[in-house]
């Protein structure tokens, strides 16, 4: 799977809120998230532009955990990369499992996710797609927000354009990261 990802720090909260509510897009949930990355001295992630994380997600009072993986930024003006993620059962013993295959803690993001979807209706060449739209509380950070959509086949630049579009009708035409939350921890510290 291939995951086309745009990221923009929001300055104005409130503006973001209101576009969203005039473009009729109405809040479908609410997520705690908590990510823990992990490295390893021989395969180095960060340094190729790979991520493993574990990530603990709560929403409506029930608790679930994903493993991702994220391999290398596939250009240069988004966040698109494959992207394999699994939900397990059990996050404390896949915790210990990438400890015992000498994975270790390399970082920890945690933020509250209100999440928006669009769905295309105009455009005949992505009819039907659906994007998230995603504005972040990142502890330590503030706000940002992604969009992205799931791509199976080769519409990414498509997607890339339509998800530029998108931030511009929320009035968001500058302050686009291409840095990973956990990156900018780093920077900040």
């Amino acid at each position: 799977m291939i995951e086309v990802e745009v990221k923009a720090k929001i300055e104005d909260i409130e503006a973001i809120k209101k576009n969203l509510k005039r473009l009729n897009l109405e809040k479908k949930e609410t997520e705690i998230q908590e990510d823990i990355y992990f490295e390893r001295e021989d395969i180095k992630f960060a340094l190729n532009d790979k991520a493993l994380r574990i990530r603990s997600i709560e929403k409506n009072e029930k608790k679930y955990t994903k493993i991702t993986y994220k391999g290398p930024k596939l250009d240069k003006i988004s966040k698109t990369r494959e992207e394999i993620e699994l939900e397990v059962e059990n996050k404390d013993e896949m915790k210990k499992l990438f400890e015992r295959l000498l994975f270790i803690e390399s970082g920890h993001v945690k933020k509250i996710r209100e999440i928006y979807e669009y769905l295309e209706k105009e455009d005949k060449n992505l009819e039907n797609m659906k994007f998230e739209i995603a504005i972040d509380n990142v502890k330590g950070l503030g706000y940002y927000m992604e969009i992205e959509t799931d791509l199976e086949d080769e519409k990414t630049e498509l997607a890339i354009e339509k998800i530029y579009k998108l931030f511009k009708e929320l009035g968001i035409e500058n302050g686009f990261e291409r840095t990973s939350y956990l990156e900018l921890l780093e920077k900040e510290n």
